[in-house]
């Protein structure tokens, strides 16, 4: 559990640091909700925020109740398959992205917006991966 519980908290960290992301996702609220008896036991007194209750909970693990502990187990599991998929779309799209947009702020799907716009010009690698990671 101690491994999952930091590469979680490693990730989460990084949602966090992304223009405040982690306040309002679906995995966060899912996670919370799974853990909240948790959270008023062991790390009431803590402020949220830049990942300490993530520490926190990390510090009780062994404490912490079975359904909270799946929550993080489904909240980490779904976090590998994202990353994989972030690798994978890089990889495929890394000549279209450092050629149709290098100007491009990355985050909140601006990338995959400059090449939607693009589309003749986006290779078909990039656009097989694009279908098989998003959603759309």
């Amino acid at each position: 559990m101690r491994m999952k519980m930091m590469s979680l908290i490693a990730a989460m960290g990084v949602l966090a640091g992304s223009n405040g992301l982690a306040q309002d996702t679906p995995l966060l609220d899912a996670l919370i909700a799974a853990c909240q008896d948790d959270i008023n036991q062991y790390c009431s007194q803590v402020t949220p925020g830049q990942g300490r209750m993530l520490h926190c909970m990390a510090a009780h693990e062994d404490k912490i109740s079975g359904q909270c502990e799946y929550a993080f187990y489904q909240a980490a599991s779904l976090l590998e398959q994202i990353s994989v998929a972030i690798n994978y779309l890089a990889q495929e799209c890394k000549t279209e992205i450092q050629t149709l947009c290098s100007d491009v702020e990355p985050g909140e799907g601006r990338i995959l917006e400059c090449l939607d716009q693009q589309p003749e010009k986006v290779g078909q690698a990039c656009k097989q991966a694009i279908a098989d990671t998003i959603e759309r």
